[in-house]
């Protein structure tokens, strides 16, 4: 089962067991519709229910069933709060998982292959996408750049001209 990463816990908040979360996904509203997640500790998966979640001061705090203490909560600190691919938000069109991406075979549209996509680096502006062949190049993630994104196939296609103009490669 796919478990996908949506926010990390930071440390209790107040006096009933709340939590602090750095969110890891760019849309927060789903905190307030969140019931069913999974705390990950060491590569285990545990599930638990969210009974509550607010905005305070501008962070998300969230109260995960039968942690009713600061006490019981600063266990929870450093967790990863998961979903299942289940209950993972509905993505548009052109948007993907890093981890759907992450493994897939990287080309150019003249032919050359540049190797398997590792690794992605969020920005502000743009994720940068890291691909390991002869050589290591670090590219944006950009929609003229991006010709194919075939997740199924585990296969990327990138704009040959555009990818002479914006590709890194490191040596």
């Amino acid at each position: 089962m796919d478990h996908f990463r949506i926010a990390q816990i930071l440390r209790p908040h107040g006096i009933r067991g709340e939590v602090k979360i750095e969110p890891l996904t760019d849309d927060l509203s789903r905190f307030k519709k969140l019931r069913e997640a999974y705390l990950e500790r060491s590569g285990q998966y545990d599930a638990v229910i969210v009974d509550g979640a607010k905005n305070a001061g501008g962070a998300v705090v969230l109260h995960i069933e039968g942690y009713d203490s600061p006490e019981e909560a600063e266990k929870l600190r450093g967790v990863y709060l998961c979903v299942d691919r289940a209950h993972a938000v509905k993505l548009p069109k052109g948007v993907y998982f890093v981890s759907d991406i992450i493994g897939c075979a990287v080309s150019s549209t003249d032919g050359t292959d540049l190797g398997i996509l590792k690794e992605v680096f969020e920005t502000n502006a743009n994720d940068v996408y890291v691909i390991e062949g002869e050589r290591k190049l670090l590219v944006p993630a950009l929609k003229k750049l991006l010709t194919l994104v075939d997740v199924e196939n585990k296969r990327i296609l990138l704009d040959a001209q555009v990818l002479s103009e914006v590709g890194l490669f490191e040596d």
